[in-house]
């Protein structure tokens, strides 16, 4: 035996299992806008960064216990966006099941220290004080049994479209107190105008948010993108509006305004260049095995539980679960 080997037997020489990561929320604590970003409980930056489900009246097997651990430990996400569609055989088919099952996936994603962004989705109609009412239920439910949480972000409006912004504003400053009665230190997110663009698909910009913004605070305006479709002027509008206002992209896909056709990686990757330029947070779209390519999985992953086998990825599921985490 060579001398000193004895050194390293015993109690002395056996190897500890290293700790366990902290989780996001472990790591951050309560989120909060501070200035153009959001800043977690030590008032440093935090950027959130990870996945919507798709509309869960058509793809609840997509959201589970197993494919939230693949999306949290494997990919590295800090944040998933549940959506509850409004029309669509969603919410207004079923209040108290589609509130159960958003409610279900907040505790499961809780469970493994991700944040989590509830998205009304509404979308036809575009005029989110068309269901004014449905939300105000929604979100009285949903505080109810998360209000307490520190994890949890309230996107009140997915897409207000063919609507003025005056008429987004005022149906904001409505809700918002709403959300706050439950939650009342939550950071809430406001969709803008023109499928949430800031208006630039109905030929306006982020001006008209700048000049007359909603009265409230520890909120943040939303921005979605598909990067096929929505090119240089889009861009621009991004950039412009966060170094003005608080923006979150709470929707964007690799592919055309659909969630489908080719992929453009260049110009997307324009877009999260400038978000981590500026701080931006966002959320891909989406999670799902949809037969679309903008939906990661391969048609029949759900099914199968195969969420963690690459080969189950399609093209854009490779692509961005390579810049989540």
């Amino acid at each position: 035996m060579l001398a000193g080997c004895a050194a390293v037997v015993g109690p002395a020489s056996v190897w500890a299992a290293p700790p366990e990561a902290a989780t996001p929320y472990q790591e951050h604590g309560r989120i909060a806008v501070c200035g153009t970003t959001l800043c977690g409980e030590d008032g440093e930056p935090v950027r959130l960064r990870g996945m919507s489900t798709h509309g869960t009246q058509w793809y609840e097997n997509c959201v589970t216990g197993a494919s939230l651990d693949v999306l949290a430990r494997d990919w590295g996400a800090n944040v998933v966006r549940v959506s509850t569609y409004v029309q669509e055989d969603g919410y207004e088919t079923d209040p108290a099941y589609f509130t159960d099952l958003a409610s279900r996936v907040i505790d499961q994603a809780t469970e493994r220290g991700l944040y989590v962004v509830v998205d009304w989705h509404l979308l036809t109609p575009g005029d989110p004080n068309a269901n004014t009412e449905l939300a105000k239920r929604f979100f009285t439910d949903i505080t109810a049994r998360h209000g307490d949480q520190d994890n949890v972000l309230y996107e009140i409006a997915n897409e207000p479209n063919g609507v003025s912004w005056d008429a987004i504003r005022s149906y904001a400053e409505e809700m918002i107190p709403v959300v706050r009665a439950g939650d009342p230190d939550a950071v809430v997110l406001v969709g803008t105008r023109a499928w949430s663009s800031l208006g630039v698909s109905d030929g306006s910009d982020e001006s008209e948010v700048v000049a007359d913004p909603v009265d409230a605070d520890n909120i943040m305006y939303t921005f979605h993108f598909y990067a096929a479709s929505h090119r240089d002027d889009y861009l621009q509008a991004l950039s412009r509006a966060a170094d003005r206002l608080p923006m979150f992209v709470t929707e964007f896909g690799t592919q055309d305004y659909s969630g489908d056709g080719p992929n453009d990686f260049a110009m997307a990757q324009r877009y999260l260049d400038l978000m981590a330029e500026k701080g931006i947070s966002w959320t891909n779209w989406n999670y799902s095995d949809d037969f679309r390519s903008g939906a990661v999985f391969q048609p029949g992953t759900c099914d199968s539980g195969r969420w963690a086998d690459p080969a189950s990825l399609k093209e854009a599921g490779v692509w961005i679960r390579d810049r989540v985490s």
